[in-house]
């Protein structure tokens, strides 16, 4: 199996990106310049429509959201290890977290970053405030349940909930109180961001932000 991942540096392309890192499976990646508008060029928009990214071509058939796709690569890669099988104790779990970092944390980020635009410029200000409160108390959230020393949120193993969960922290790094802000998440943070395929994933994005070197 091989794929063509369409994705922007550091944007919700970066779990998926990551995750074909960390699997070691054939793909090729095409970069999307959002600061450019390549996201609406309409060459693009013919493989997404919501002129987002990231869009993972799959069997030549162009697939979106970012939850989805880790989801989708975990089930056609088993052996990678990065989902609890099916019907095991800790598959409960890791659906339900993923759900609530797609329903819960992810919109909450775009209402932070994105209030102003994808509403009433007006109402931006308490959009943000009930954005950051919903961040806030799933970084709190995560906290309490990293406080009894696990590395990864479920099943005691690297898995699509770390991956995703990470790339949304990232983006509080600059909000008032950073993910880094609570104790035990950073230790969480600082473990994963020592991975080899966080490291080899941030050279090809060619980020320069967030690494545990600049600590």
């Amino acid at each position: 199996m091989s794929y063509l991942l369409y994705y922007s540096p550091g944007a919700a392309s970066m779990p998926v990106h990551w995750m074909l890192l960390e699997m070691g499976v054939p793909f090729s990646a095409r970069l999307v310049d959002i600061d450019a508008g390549q996201q609406h060029d309409p060459e693009y928009l013919r493989l997404n429509p919501s002129g987002r990214v990231p869009t993972l071509i799959v069997d030549n058939v162009p697939r979106h959201e970012s939850a989805a796709l880790l989801m989708l690569l975990a089930e056609r890669h088993p052996e990678a290890g990065l989902a609890p099988a099916p019907g095991t104790a800790d598959r409960a779990a890791w659906l339900e977290q993923m759900v609530y970092l797609a329903n819960t944390l992810l919109p909450a980020m775009r209402d932070w970053f994105y209030a102003a635009v994808d509403g009433d410029a007006a109402g931006a200000e308490a959009v943000q405030a009930l954005a950051r409160q919903r961040i806030e108390t799933a970084c709190e959230t995560f906290d309490a349940q990293l406080a009894d020393g696990r590395d990864y949120l479920v099943g005691g193993q690297l898995s699509t909930v770390d991956l995703l969960a990470v790339v949304l922290l990232r983006w509080t790094r600059n909000m008032p109180r950073p993910a880094s802000g609570w104790p035990d998440l950073a230790r969480y943070i600082r473990g994963l961001r020592a991975l080899p395929s966080f490291i080899e994933l941030n050279a090809r994005e060619n980020l320069k932000e967030w690494r545990n070197e600049d600590e």
